[in-house]
């Protein structure tokens, strides 16, 4: 609704429109920012995955719980390093908490077989059985995942 003034010919004509461009382009470059910014985003810490042709399993709705074994063998939940003597203990009570027992593991791809081997064995021996592991897809194969 806009105010007319009495006298249309007046040059402090007041108008009672909100322009809303500003508002518009503010709105375009934060949806741009945002489209750039979530791919980014990941769980765990950065490791350099080997490759597999294998399907990937279905993702669920809720953010997974995330294992990472660095180059150097050091263990991670998400972001945070945990010792081998707490890691059953920590995901226990990460997985009660959360209500799904799946733990996807991501493994270096410099680790030694035998350190992943290890964490498994760990995971399995205290009935952390429901473990995916992450991998990369290989490069002449990217129609398959």
């Amino acid at each position: 609704m806009a105010f007319t003034p009495q006298d249309p010919d007046a040059e402090d004509a007041l108008l009672g429109e909100i322009n809303v461009t500003p508002l518009v382009d503010v709105m375009l470059v934060l949806l741009i920012i945002f489209m750039i910014a979530a791919p980014m985003l990941h769980q765990g810490i950065e490791v350099a995955l080997p490759q597999a042709t294998a399907e990937p399993l279905p993702m669920r709705t809720d953010d997974p719980l995330v294992l990472s074994i660095d180059a150097g063998g050091l263990i991670f939940i998400e972001d945070d390093p945990v010792d081998d003597s707490l890691l059953v203990d920590k995901l226990q009570a990460l997985i009660a908490a959360r209500g799904d027992d799946t733990v996807f593991l991501k493994g270096d791809r410099e680790v030694p077989y035998g350190r992943v081997v290890q964490v498994l064995d760990m995971l399995y021996q205290n009935d952390i059985t429901r473990v995916g592991m992450v991998t990369e897809a290989a490069e002449g194969n990217s129609g398959r995942r």
